[in-house]
């Protein structure tokens, strides 16, 4: 090997390979010299691993359907680590890609570095035990919570729990770290009145694709944190995040409503979520709705809710309409809000054109509520249901093209191939409750619909879901039906600009800005510029 290179391209040819090409008993010292000068040699040396079995676990996902092979994965102990690993890698005559890699919950290998380095984040949250949770209180405001990105939400609920408080903003599943689901959105039944998560943080630390640690909020770097909040992981790796908290309530009661028919169904949800003022007493805090089908049993792997001695009968509806809709809602409280809480529900359901008789409710405890996902992920554990294919489309659809997609999909594409395997959620938005400055893409109406195809599979009929997915989404193009993907998974140039639209050129533009060698989050396949590889 030449030795006229700069020292930081030792760094990347040397010590991401050191273990393949230079692992044997007194060879370290002489590579020392080599590394740049303030780098810890040992430090850093000893948590670069491609051992098969670290190997093997970065290159697959939820989704299993993706395998990337990366050059080596790194386990940080600190922030520092990973500003270091990026830094080098920028400033390097062959820079490498790099893949922050929280749960893994991507289902196309959006978290993958083929050929790269995979931080593994789940390290750095055992290096840091929990620490990395703080409570605060702010005059201006009021109660936050400094989470390192690497932490996850059911953490960060426990943690705030203890000060009587909590987040908002919610996503169906809380064993994400907050990174993932920043870069992301993060939504779910509570987005259509306190907004995603990303529209519930005040501040962060990123580590830009110039390895940079820099603090950015709406008051300072505004667009380093435009960028970063939706922006898939592009701009940077999100270290803290100043999630806004409030007080806490302590049960929920929780209510399932069935429909036969699709427009009434949409019209309740939209009437529902039009009540939506954060300190508005008289709305709901939760609201989503899912299909019912033959194909599966009724109470599905989410949540056990519909009492055995009614399956018979809500059967019977299925087979007759071929798809129920369920409308899932559900209102908080606490000691003081217990003896007017039925009142409240009653007042809001009123009216509502469900199937007479097909009411169902339950009182459950706020974390019960929010964890409702993992006493199901626990049973599918242990029948060895859970690593396998996930095969996900998830989508963001008008308002005022959501019954073409019924009668065009629901009612058509999907009786007709009757394979849906997992749970189909559809419920509605206010775009208000968005902040259109950030990287995320929404559709431009008032109200817009989530649409999640949320299927599992074997490992020899991912394909079929798979096609599934193509048809939906060719439905789409040819009705002009204007969808967004949320968990985007694109291949093309012209499949990016389509999705992002109007924000394109400024995504482009932060991209060019916070990381202009193209260095993180390869994955996304959202700029295809190719790197050298690791080794």
């Amino acid at each position: 090997m030449a030795l006229n290179y700069p020292s930081s391209t030792y760094f990347i040819l040397l010590v991401v390979t050191i273990t393949r090409l230079i692992y044997t008993e007194g060879k370290t010292e002489q590579w020392k010299g080599l590394i740049l000068p303030d780098l810890d040699f040992e430090n850093i040396f000893h948590k670069l691993h491609d051992d098969p079995e670290t190997i093997q676990m970065a290159s697959s996902d939820y989704g299993h359907i993706v395998h990337e092979l990366p050059a080596a994965v790194f386990h940080p102990s600190s922030i520092e680590d990973i500003a270091t690993l990026i830094k080098s890698s920028y400033n390097s005559l062959a820079p490498f890609h790099i893949a922050a890699r929280g749960q893994g919950h991507s289902h196309h290998g959006q978290a993958m570095a083929r050929d790269g380095v995979v931080v593994d984040m789940a390290t750095l949250r055992k290096q840091r035990n929990g620490v990395s949770i703080s409570v605060s209180k702010d005059p201006l405001i009021g109660h936050y919570a400094d989470v390192g990105g690497e932490q996850l939400w059911i953490d960060v609920l426990h943690a705030s729990l203890e000060h009587g408080l909590a987040p908002v903003s919610w996503t169906d599943y809380l064993y994400l770290t907050v990174g993932g689901t920043l870069s992301n959105a993060g939504i779910s039944g509570q987005s259509f009145r306190y907004g995603p998560q990303i529209s519930n943080v005040h501040e962060m630390d990123v580590i830009t694709g110039k390895g940079e640690f820099v603090t950015c909020s709406t008051q300072k770097n505004l667009e380093l944190f435009n960028a970063v909040l939706g922006g898939f992981g592009q701009f940077g790796v999100i270290a803290r995040a100043r999630i806004a908290l409030e007080t806490a309530p302590k049960r929920v009661k929780w209510v399932r409503l069935l429909y036969s028919d699709f427009s009434a169904f949409t019209k309740d949800q939209e009437r529902l979520i039009s009540i939506n003022g954060r300190k508005q007493k008289n709305a709901l805090d939760f609201l989503e709705g899912m299909l019912l089908m033959n194909q599966g049993p009724i109470n599905n792997w989410r949540s056990s809710f519909f009492p055995l001695s009614d399956h018979p009968r809500i059967a019977s509806l299925i087979t007759e309409h071929g798809i129920l809709y369920c409308l899932e809602v559900a209102k908080y409280y606490d000691d003081q809000t217990e003896k007017n809480v039925d009142k409240e529900i009653h007042v809001l359901l009123q009216g509502l054109a469900y199937i007479p008789g097909f009411y169902y409710e339950k009182n459950v405890s706020y974390v019960e509520f929010l964890n409702r996902v993992r006493s199901g992920e626990l049973k599918l554990q242990s029948q060895g249901l859970w690593e396998v294919p996930h095969p996900w489309l998830n989508l963001f659809l008008p308002k005022s093209q959501i019954l073409d997609f019924n009668s065009g999909v629901f009612m058509d594409i999907i009786l007709k191939r009757n394979i849906s395997s997992g749970p189909v959620l559809v419920y509605p938005m206010n775009r208000n409750k968005w902040d259109d400055r950030m990287s995320a893409s929404i559709p431009d109406e008032d109200v817009f619909y989530t649409v999640g195809f949320l299927h599992s599979s074997g490992f020899d009929s991912w394909k079929a879901h798979d096609a599934q997915n193509r048809e939906i989404l060719e439905f789409c193009r040819d009705a002009g039906i204007k969808v967004k993907q949320y968990l985007p998974n694109h291949s093309t140039q012209e499949d990016w600009t389509n999705h992002f639209g109007t924000k394109w050129l400024k995504f482009l533009e932060r991209k060019h800005q916070f990381d202009p060698r193209m260095i993180l989050s390869p994955g996304q396949k959202i700029f295809h510029k190719q790197l050298q590889p690791a080794f």
